[in-house]
């Protein structure tokens, strides 16, 4: 029996900000249970639900050194669908309304809970064969592992690793302050090691030290080893090459379900589609405030609205796409200058735009069901769920050709009649907008060409038993 421990600032039921919730959430369900014992480890936050708190129970509670003061360590203990999950406990730090706040304390925060997660294994008796550790927040765990812990014989034998769930977040700040919060020597905090660009990066320093390296797509591993997508870690990536395994995540095919889903109009399967779409769609429009009209050409998009979701493409021809026969449904927040951009193009294309500036899981759902394409031209992107789910739902994507939406679309070919979307390659407004004309001309033109394409869309797999395989595999390795 393997035992694997996971170590993440947030999952799913608990704590959500973003896909690596989902992933540590969801992935340690689909192991087979008489092979692996996957735990996890996260903070108890306040702001966890009270239905949540309410089921804990108490394990132990020590104190443990962080650099020149002793912290409390409590631990609290919860099994959720078969996964035991292990909450550190310490209202000091995980007091807030939400699990992130101020840079610089919570890079004294996640210190703390990275060297909190290795003691804690000891007291709960886990020897754990492999710690996999997720983005910045976990990059001290193995740093911890291979210095201050490492002449205790019940860690010697641990294995980590380290997986990128998005590279622009390292957790930076500079060399005085990580030496006090974390405790650790001098000899360090050097270039080859946590020292960077004259600060020191906690990411870096779980990339130096982890076994293995793993990001969420295969093209997004060789993205970041480049100038561009590297975020200044590019040569210690490339160094590690060897080590740095792309593994593409994975979609909770239980929820999203076009069959069962509760939060749709109508269900429907890859036989039943072509009657039951269009009702999705209709009911798509009326929620909108846009005209009833199934001859529309629908796009959705369900984003965060930032730079790196490529909506300044969207805004250089925006009024070009807002053409004949077309709609667009917009649901996100994020950024203000994005919210007031779809807000404003609203206000001129009334009848074609729908701006829903706020996050509302079942129209959501309804967007993936209801629209005829899914827009997703970002600007990088690790890998990237909403392809994922509009394939899922019969709604072909329209991605740029980077990171997880280059692995997981193929692009449309009318010449050989395979795909299972659209892509462009180049950070390109005009490209953009000759795509999503490509994809208007095959939708009203070659309409039988458009049903085998949303046809070979809902019978790919990307379930999260897929990616269990590959870290299977990737733990046998270790």
């Amino acid at each position: 029996m393997k035992k694997v421990a996971y170590i993440a600032s947030e999952s799913v039921p608990f704590i959500k900000t973003g896909g690596l919730a989902d992933v540590v959430g969801t992935l340690p369900k689909v192991f087979d249970k008489k092979q692996y014992d996957v735990r996890v480890i996260i903070p108890n936050y306040l702001c966890i639900p009270e239905k949540f708190r309410n089921k804990m129970t108490y394990v132990t509670h020590f104190y443990m050194d962080m650099g020149w003061k002793q912290e409390y360590v409590g631990v609290m203990y919860l099994e959720y669908e078969g996964v035991k999950f292990y909450f550190i406990d310490n209202e000091y730090y995980f007091n807030g309304f939400t699990p992130y706040g101020d840079v610089k304390w919570d890079i004294e925060k996640f210190c703390y809970f990275s060297k909190a997660s290795l003691s804690i294994l000891k007291a709960i008796d886990f020897q754990a064969d492999i710690i996999h550790c997720h983005d910045w927040q976990a990059g001290m765990v193995p740093v911890y592992l291979k210095t201050l812990f490492a002449g205790d014989l019940f860690y010697t034998s641990m294995k980590t690793v380290m997986t990128i769930h998005n590279l622009q977040f390292q957790g930076c700040w500079d060399i005085a302050t990580l030496k006090a919060d974390t405790g650790l020597p001098d000899y360090l905090f050097t270039p080859d090691k946590l020292e960077m660009n004259k600060d020191a990066s906690m990411l870096k320093g779980g990339l130096v030290y982890a076994d293995k390296i793993t990001t969420v797509s295969n093209t997004y591993a060789k993205e970041i080893q480049t100038p561009y997508y590297g975020e200044g870690l590019n040569g210690l990536l490339s160094a590690r090459n060897e080590s740095l395994w792309g593994i593409v995540n994975g979609i909770d095919y239980d929820i999203w379900n076009p069959q069962t889903d509760s939060l749709i109009a109508k269900n429907y399967t890859v036989k039943t589609w072509k009657k039951y779409k269009k009702e999705n769609k209709k009911k798509l429009q009326e929620m909108m405030g846009l005209p009833v009209d199934e001859k529309q050409f629908v796009i959705g998009l369900v984003s965060r609205l930032t730079d790196q979701k490529g909506l300044d493409l969207i805004d250089r021809v925006m009024n070009e796409i807002c053409q004949d026969g077309v709609q667009f449904v917009i649901i996100g927040t994020g950024d203000s200058r994005y919210e007031n951009m779809f807000r404003y193009y609203q206000g001129i294309h009334p009848t074609k735009v729908s701006a829903n500036i706020y996050y509302d899981e079942a129209k959501s759902h309804m967007v993936y069901a209801g629209a005829d394409v899914m827009l997703v031209p970002s600007r990088f992107e690790p890998c990237g769920l909403t392809q994922l789910m509009a394939l899922r739902y019969g709604t072909p994507p329209i991605v740029r050709e980077t990171g997880g939406l280059k692995d997981t679309v193929e692009p449309y070919n009318e010449y050989d009649q395979t795909g299972t979307g659209f892509s462009f390659a180049n950070y390109n407004a005009h490209e953009l907008l000759a795509t999503i004309n490509y994809a208007k001309v095959v939708y009203y033109d070659h309409h039988e060409n458009w049903e085998k394409i949303v046809e070979r869309a809902m019978v790919q797999d990307y379930s999260w038993g897929q990616s269990a395989l590959k870290y299977q595999e990737l733990y046998e390795s270790l």
